[in-house]
């Protein structure tokens, strides 16, 4: 069917042409005759052309028809249908990819008796660059467009700026711009205080800094204990050298990345990369944290607060919030959660197909992951005020 139109329109009417349009449920019920049995998007609109909910299904027509039968529905739902005055109906090969549409959708319209959130930030990554003898390393956000590789999400800028302030410390690498770079005939002030390793004036060689760039590759990537250990042999080899001055200079680039950990509190040892989506419901409104989780270390988390009616389960909330939240996002292989998602394992179709790999959605019963999930909620900040 055509996306930009109205569904099939119902029969004529017999009565005089004066009579006031079908709304409502009688409204719902003429598009019956001519729905097909089989997977789809379907709108609802008011009569100002407002869409009021979007909604998919395995079955269009059956759906459909269980908004024609008024009795029996939540006084929310029956307001929903009473406001409808047209439908627009979308049919899919799959009922996988009518939730993917239906999330895209969703997340567009802010439809009002749909369960959404407002997001208009992207998250922030760390981008080491490739694209110049020395590589920058910066924070970024947007679209993935510079050489590089890129380290993230990070839920907050000041998660990102911490773990750049460890790099910084720990490896030595320049943050400054190319013209920057090329224009310096002496250190700045990050060298001096123990920052960077300025080969902007050939403090340092090509392969020395290569060197660097991959134990901070090795540290964004999981690998940390690895670097760690290098570093102190090297640490011990410079003191039995009687050199104490590269010593201190290693001591220091371990304390860094320890203390990195210190801050993150949670540091998982049974995986390496997920997002944690802890739930919480307070006098019929929700709290969603998100926690994000990659090479084994906590890279902060962000509060959410979706829309919703009082009677969306929990298990609805927290499966619609996670569709729409990977509508514009790569999801990791692993996903647990402390309620698990109504249609988790379509939910896992849908995200497998946007990501092109295996996306597990876990309710963790037991063992560290069970711990760190339990831990997640925490206290939700300013619940009751926040929602819209």
């Amino acid at each position: 069917m055509d996306e930009n139109s109205p569904g099939p329109a119902p029969e004529p009417a017999s009565e005089a042409p004066s009579q006031a349009p079908l709304k409502g449920a009688a409204r719902i019920e003429a598009y019956l005759k001519t729905l097909p049995d089989g997977p789809g998007v379907y709108r609802m609109l008011n009569a100002k052309g407002e869409v009021l909910y979007v909604g998919k299904a395995s079955s269009l027509k059956k759906r459909v028809a269980s908004y024609a039968k008024p009795t029996n529905q939540s006084y929310r739902i029956a307001r929903m249908i009473s406001e409808t005055a047209e439908m627009i109906f979308i049919s899919t090969a799959s009922e996988t990819e009518a939730l993917l549409l239906e999330s895209n959708l969703i997340k567009r319209l802010k439809p009002r008796y749909n369960v959404s959130y407002r997001d208009d930030k992207s998250f922030p990554n760390i981008l080491l660059r490739s694209d110049h003898p020395f590589p920058q390393v910066l924070k970024h956000r947007g679209a993935k467009s510079r050489e590089g590789t890129y380290f993230g999400p990070f839920a907050s800028a000041g998660s990102v700026n911490m773990t750049l302030n460890t790099l910084q410390r720990a490896f030595l690498l320049r943050s400054c711009s190319d013209a920057v770079f090329q224009g310096r005939t002496r250190p700045c002030l990050l060298h001096q205080i123990k920052r960077c390793s300025a080969p902007c004036t050939g403090r340092i060689d090509a392969e020395g800094y290569a060197a660097l760039v991959d134990q901070a590759k090795n540290f964004l990537t999981g690998k940390s204990r690895m670097v760690q250990e290098q570093l102190a042999q090297d640490m011990q080899q410079a003191s039995e050298a009687m050199d104490f001055e590269t010593a201190a200079q290693l001591r220091d680039r371990i304390r860094a990345m320890s203390q990195i950990h210190a801050r993150q509190g949670i540091n998982p040892t049974s995986f390496t990369e997920a997002d944690v989506f802890a739930l919480h419901r307070e006098g019929g409104q929700s709290c969603v944290q998100v926690f994000f989780f990659r090479a084994g270390q906590n890279w902060g988390n962000r509060a959410y607060f979706p829309r919703h009616g009082a009677e969306e389960t929990a298990a609805d909330v927290l499966s619609a919030f996670i569709a729409q939240f990977y509508d514009d996002r790569e999801p990791p292989k692993l996903i647990l959660s402390n309620v698990e998602p109504s249609d988790r394992e379509l939910l896992e179709e849908a995200l497998c197909a946007r990501a092109d790999c295996k996306v597990e959605i876990r309710t963790p019963e037991r063992g560290e992951k069970k711990e760190i999930v339990e831990a997640a909620p925490g206290e939700p900040p300013r619940l009751a005020s926040s929602v819209v």
